[in-house]
């Protein structure tokens, strides 16, 4: 009898070590736009982290964010030199990097972090404020110029990517092949999302990689997130 109290007790003793050595922090902890933003004004002492690159960070970030990149070598040091005991706020351009992140934070002693879901996309989605390191935008492409470049007797696919996106890079090489192969019925059109944040904005472009079929300048198909060549050659012919 002795020794089934024993080996019980040791299994409560390891149930509550595994509860005590993890995440402490109830309830929803991935939260919306509007969700975190409310958040942060509700939490004076938060700390807000950006861990995209420091050039996607000087191209618009939130208010009082600091940027520690997830991808950078000293990032566990960065990271773990925050104060613990305070609710961090985490984002990146789309949720992949942030969600990494809280997670390693979380595995670190780290007691409340919240995530912005979709990430910083559906941030300016929801028409939030941003600031930024420069003002200058005279490199934006607008709606006017981005129309102009539908005007075309041949099918327009746009390709709004970014350089960080590890789908976007996947795709670049077979764009690059029908842009070379089909080049008599469609014309390919690469938008950095981060060099035009505005004209993202204004299409409602809030996830990436995002495809977009235009035909007579009228939009035919949409595709969000990774396809492979075969499935846009399809859209292409249909």
């Amino acid at each position: 009898m002795k020794k089934y109290i024993v080996i019980g007790l040791a299994t409560v003793t390891f149930l509550l070590n595994s509860c005590t050595n993890g995440q402490s922090q109830n309830g929803q902890t991935n939260l919306a736009a509007n969700e975190f933003s409310a958040k942060i004004k509700a939490n004076a002492n938060s700390v807000i982290v950006d861990v995209r690159t420091p050039d996607e960070f000087s191209k618009g970030h939130l208010q009082n964010a600091q940027n520690i990149d997830w991808r950078g070598n000293d990032f566990d040091k960065q990271i773990n030199s925050l104060d613990k005991s305070k609710p961090v706020f985490v984002y990146c351009l789309s949720g992949g990097r942030s969600s990494s992140a809280a997670s390693f934070m979380r595995s670190n002693g780290f007691k409340e972090v919240y995530e912005l879901d979709g990430g910083i996309m559906k941030w300016r989605g929801a028409n939030l404020p941003e600031t930024t390191a420069t003002t200058s935008r005279n490199l934006e492409m607008t709606k006017q110029q981005f129309e102009v470049l539908l005007n075309s007797d041949k099918l327009v696919l746009i390709d709004f990517y970014a350089d960080w996106c590890a789908p976007c890079q996947k795709m670049k090489p077979y764009l690059d092949e029908i842009t070379q192969e089909m080049s008599n019925k469609v014309t390919v059109v690469r938008v950095n999302a981060d060099d035009n944040q505005a004209l993202c904005k204004e299409l409602k472009i809030d996830a990436l990689p995002v495809l977009q079929m235009y035909k007579n300048k009228t939009l035919t198909w949409t595709n969000v997130g990774y396809i492979d060549k075969v499935g846009v050659v399809a859209a292409i012919n249909q």
